[in-house]
């Protein structure tokens, strides 16, 4: 299981609510992506980026190994 970083969570919303179809051109795709981002912080959308310590506990165990 990996962890994902914000920059990558908002970049896979915006693929799912925007990018879901062929945009032919450039100048189209620029749109889209600004209106989008307009609504999206216009609307003060937030992303959890936490998880409790024993789920931090599982999935970091790989890159901080037990001393015991």
């Amino acid at each position: 299981m990996s962890i994902r970083t914000l920059p990558e969570i908002e970049l896979g919303i915006l693929g799912r609510e925007c990018l879901s179809r062929r945009i032919d051109k450039v100048r189209d795709l620029r749109h889209e992506v600004n209106a989008w981002e307009r609504t999206r912080n216009g609307a003060g959308t937030k992303v959890n980026g936490q998880f409790r310590t024993q789920d931090a506990r599982i999935r970091l165990a790989r890159l901080y190994p037990s001393l015991e």
